[in-house]
């Protein structure tokens, strides 16, 4: 774990003694994002307010993940959009969203991005997900990911255009990549993100995701959403150059990194779903390194 204040860890983990920002800053910690560094690199004001988004994207995704009742997920998660109404009504109740109240107030925070999110975490949520066709699949980017970009951008000071278009190419681009890194994993909890329509083109019938993975045609059509992020990645990079660097030094850590991932799954090859492919902590580093980060 990055090294943190002691006492913000010791509150935040203290019943009945969460303080909010110390709060936010843990979960980011204990989570080991790739987007630490770049968050570290921004001014206390935007860095505090990136924390805070941050640590409402984890909770909003571990509801949707963790073993449970659909009903006991689709509850957690309507509590969630309560709390973000009391949010936006200026009375807070929960840690994370006291801690986003300043960045609501001083950046402008749009209130319909947290709400896409927490659409984005229903779906995830139900027992069995497919995507019928790649336009439900970038409808699905633009709320777990895009929507996570457009809260940032305006945390950045990046809310201006191409600020939002960055923002959504760069989310769609980030989120392929993760659905193709967890192809097995997904698998496994009965997801199946890469779209029937395109598992069509290839010549997979639709099926149980894990004999769809075994399908000699599947590498076909991880092939194509390959390809897809890539080229999300090549527009997030050209308007990247237009925003400049000091609004866009957060992201540019994670691009690199999500980058090389998708990098090594290609290498690895689509048949060979079971050998993980990560980048390592020492190789972060060294990415961070390279773009000024540390």
């Amino acid at each position: 774990m990055p090294a943190l204040d002691r006492r913000a860890q010791r509150d935040a983990a203290t019943p009945g003694r969460i303080e909010p920002r110390a709060h936010v800053k843990c979960v980011v910690a204990r989570s080991g994002t790739s987007f630490l560094w770049g968050m570290q690199a921004l001014p206390r004001a935007r860095r505090r307010a990136m924390y805070a988004i941050y640590a409402f994207c984890r909770e909003v995704d571990d509801i949707a993940d963790e073993p449970g009742a659909l009903d006991d997920k689709l509850r957690a998660l309507a509590a969630w959009r309560e709390e973000i109404a009391r949010l936006y009504d200026g009375r807070p109740a929960r840690p994370t969203a006291l801690a986003l109240l300043e960045p609501v107030r001083r950046f402008g925070l749009p209130q319909e991005e947290f709400l896409a999110v927490i659409d984005g975490m229903e779906s995830d949520a139900r027992p069995s997900v497919r995507m019928p066709t790649m336009d439900d699949l970038l409808s699905y980017c633009r709320k777990v990911a895009g929507a996570v970009g457009m809260l940032s951008i305006h945390a950045f000071g990046a809310s201006h255009q191409p600020g939002p278009r960055f923002a959504v190419a760069l989310g769609n681009a980030f989120q392929l990549t993760n659905i193709l890194r967890d192809l097995g994993e997904d698998a496994r909890l009965e997801r199946l993100y890469v779209p029937l329509a395109t598992l069509a083109e290839h010549g997979v019938a639709p099926r149980a995701p894990a004999a769809v993975l075994a399908d000699p045609g599947f590498a076909g059509a991880c092939a194509e959403l390959a390809a897809l992020a890539r080229g999300y990645y090549a527009e997030a990079e050209r308007l990247r150059a237009r925003l400049g660097w000091r609004q866009t030094r957060p992201p540019v850590l994670m691009m690199a990194v999500y980058r090389e991932t998708l990098d090594r799954l290609e290498q690895r090859g689509w048949s060979r779903l079971d050998v993980p492919v990560r980048v390592t902590r020492g190789r972060k580093i060294w990415l961070a390194l390279r773009h000024g980060l540390l």
